[in-house]
């Protein structure tokens, strides 16, 4: 089933193109703790991320964010950067889950606040 997917979807992982590019050219350089697999090719001016599950970029840690995007060499793996003591560690962004802020009076809560202050308007 995945290699069908990976035909005709590019949500659902890599596609076959990128595996068959991947396997070709790409040298592994490190893995995040979500699984996500880090690529250079030979030469390193291509580096690439193969998701473990969905394709979402914000699952990408700054560290290795950092590394793709060419603002230093090393890796984290083998260069790991310091982090402060009042650094929150690295969520995924939930909006278009349900995971995603709801304030309150939203009518995406359970049971949304009664509002006293607020007459809804009726035509007459």
């Amino acid at each position: 089933m995945r290699s069908i997917l990976s035909l005709i979807t590019w949500w659902n992982r890599e596609t076959l193109g990128m595996r068959w590019f991947t396997w070709r050219k790409g040298t592994k350089v490190g893995e995040d703790a979500d699984g996500n697999q880090f690529f250079q090719n030979k030469d390193g001016t291509r580096r690439w991320v193969i998701y473990n599950g969905d394709v979402e970029a914000s699952r990408v840690s700054p560290d290795w964010h950092g590394w793709l995007h060419f603002t230093w060499n090393e890796t984290p793996e083998d260069a790991p950067l310091p982090h402060k003591t009042w650094e929150k560690p690295h969520e995924v962004n939930p909006t278009g889950t349900l995971n995603a802020y709801a304030p309150a009076g939203s009518l995406r809560q359970a049971t949304p606040a009664s509002r006293s202050d607020y007459e809804a308007w009726q035509p007459e």
